[in-house]
């Protein structure tokens, strides 16, 4: 895969990600052939650059499928954007709504159990809170079937996830939509939302199932193993298990995603992020679990190894840090007969990845080579 400017797509390219406003993927829905009428609209939207699954518009190459249905994600989207109006508007939500959405998630989850958790969707600025809320959700979900919970717990996560973030409702819209990066006072107005979100669905506790639960999740994700969390500096074991789930979700979702201030980093980047530059947030237990069904190297990711350039073609559960690979090109560029090496059965296991080679340097590399690797992923 590789993440192309809107002026460089060309008719027939499949996009890889879907674009995402409060009403669902109103925009461009991945897995879709790109059309002149969609770069058109990307461009209107002020969309700067979307990842396709190949450069050549000839290689019908299909994005990875993903741990949850588009249209349930989708429809999600617009569940919670529905959600906080309402709470904002009149104090109460439709609790069978957002319950039922919270039900098809959790049936998409064990229905592509197999599946890992592939590239993030691309969300307008001004509406990044709801499909936050929906991947939080999920990702959320996903964790809490590793760890084998019980229904009736599972049904309260993924609510809990979907609602972490209700106390942005209090959150001036200036500042959630800011395009640049926020200042001091602004992001002590930020850091008032977990309680705020306590306090709603406190208010709302004759509506809402273990409300004492979900208010735990919305008061408790900012929270770290170590105490350096927010707003109580809680830490190990006074934070509730569900909170814990959230705040890795939580922040792999955030890395992941683009801003109007930071381009997304890779769920590769994410990792070392999480398991070692801010090491002490997370439960590490948790975190495992959770980056065992994460594909850490997309399919149709390019990484320079020590056995050459090679294009990932498969990513396993437990097995994400080695990916099964395709070499075409030795360690100076220079194309070579294909040879499939599964790093998870090399000597050299994750250490022979290098590096993720990167969009622009990706670009001019296709081209010095004349052809573009993912036809190697064509089945």
């Amino acid at each position: 895969m590789i993440r192309l400017p809107v002026k460089k797509l060309k008719q027939g390219m499949i996009v890889a990600q879907s674009i995402f406003n409060h009403h669902g993927a109103n925009y461009l829905v991945k897995g879709q052939p790109i059309t002149k009428e969609y770069i058109h609209q990307l461009k209107k939207i002020g969309i700067q650059a979307v990842t396709v699954t190949s450069t050549n518009p000839n290689f019908q190459v299909p994005p990875p499928e993903d741990v949850v249905q588009e249209v349930t994600r989708a429809n999600a989207i617009s569940c919670v954007y529905q959600a906080f109006q309402s709470v904002q508007k009149s104090g109460h939500i439709d609790v069978k709504a957002i319950q039922d959405m919270s039900e098809k998630i959790l049936f998409d989850l064990i229905d592509r159990k197999s599946n890992l958790v592939q590239l993030t969707d691309i969300r307008m600025h001004d509406t990044y809170t709801f499909g936050h809320s929906v991947n939080v959700a999920i990702l959320s979900s996903m964790i809490g079937l590793l760890c084998h919970l019980t229904k009736s717990d599972l049904d309260i996560l993924t609510l809990g996830g979907l609602l972490h973030d209700l106390g942005k409702i209090i959150v001036p819209a200036e500042i959630l939509d800011k395009t640049d990066k926020l200042d001091d006072n602004e992001f002590d107005i930020i850091k008032h939302h977990p309680l705020a979100g306590a306090r709603r669905i406190h208010t709302m506790e004759n509506e809402l199932p273990h409300p004492d639960i979900l208010a735990a999740i919305a008061y408790e994700h900012h929270e770290h193993i170590d105490g350096c969390g927010y707003p109580r500096g809680l830490k190990g074991n006074q934070i509730h298990r569900f909170a814990k789930i959230v705040a890795i979700a939580d922040v792999y979702d955030a890395l992941t995603s683009e801003r109007p201030y930071k381009r997304a980093y890779t769920p590769n980047i994410a990792h070392n992020i999480m398991c070692h530059v801010i090491r002490g947030q997370f439960d590490p237990h948790l975190l495992k679990l959770f980056f065992n069904n994460v594909a850490l190297y997309p399919k149709g990711t390019l990484l320079k190894t020590d056995y050459g350039y090679g294009i990932v073609s498969k990513c396993e559960f437990g097995r994400t840090e080695t990916p099964t690979i395709v070499i075409f090109a030795n360690l100076e560029g220079r194309q070579v007969a294909p040879e499939t090496i599964d790093l998870a059965e090399s000597k050299k296991g994750p250490k022979a990845i290098q590096i993720v080679i990167a969009d622009n340097e990706l670009r001019h590399f296709i081209h010095e080579l004349g052809f573009d690797p993912s036809i190697y992923l064509k089945e």
